[in-house]
């Protein structure tokens, strides 16, 4: 999903979040914008940052948003509509929690926006009807976020839902499987989590 998401960058704003800078530079990118802290990144890479032409926004520590929140919110005032983060799931739950949330910002209405990592992309489903892209056989698990979420419907994936409701708690919505390559999800109220794995998970 990773190198799938790199192939539609070209003319792109790269903007990191403090050392999401190391994720960019692995996959060949140096940033415009870096927000942050800075404490994840040395000297020398902050001086090496400038001399490539990055401007850094530089915050606080100690301060209400995370630096992905910021990264977002200043994509989201650049005018951004589509935002694909890298990075944003790794070895702390709660800081991935927190991401997973970032997608409903309300700067973001008007985005599409998903986390990518390895073989998965993420999405935050508003209502509205929503459409998938990928292989037969691919993975979709579906996850109520907001309470119950009712109204949901599926069109292509192989377990079906017709104007139904996936309860809070109850892992229904887990591990369907797409029959084409494109599939759809409506929602009529509330927010759902979609997890797209590539293949079987």
């Amino acid at each position: 999903m990773v190198r799938r998401a790199l192939t539609d960058v070209t003319g792109a704003l790269i903007v990191a979040a403090d050392g999401g800078t190391r994720i960019a530079q692995k996959f060949g990118f140096v940033p415009q914008v870096v927000i942050g802290d800075m404490d994840s990144l040395t000297t020398d890479e902050l001086a090496q940052l400038t001399s490539a032409g990055a401007i850094l926004h530089r915050y606080p520590a100690e301060k209400n948003e995370t630096d992905l929140e910021l990264a977002l919110m200043y994509a989201a005032n650049k005018g951004a509509t589509w935002i694909r983060v890298l990075g944003a799931t790794g070895g702390r739950f709660d800081q991935t929690l927190a991401n997973v949330y970032l997608l409903a910002l309300p700067q973001l209405d008007n985005c599409d926006i998903a986390l990518v990592a390895n073989n998965q992309i993420i999405r935050l489903f508003r209502a509205g009807t929503h459409t998938l892209e990928g292989n037969v056989g691919d993975t979709i698990s579906l996850i109520p976020v907001s309470g119950d979420v009712s109204g949901i419907s599926t069109y292509n994936l192989k377990y079906p839902l017709r104007d139904e409701t996936l309860h809070f708690g109850p892992a229904r919505g887990m591990s369907n499987v797409m029959e084409a390559k494109t599939a759809q999800v409506t929602v009529g109220d509330g927010w759902v989590l979609c997890v797209h794995t590539e293949g079987r998970a």
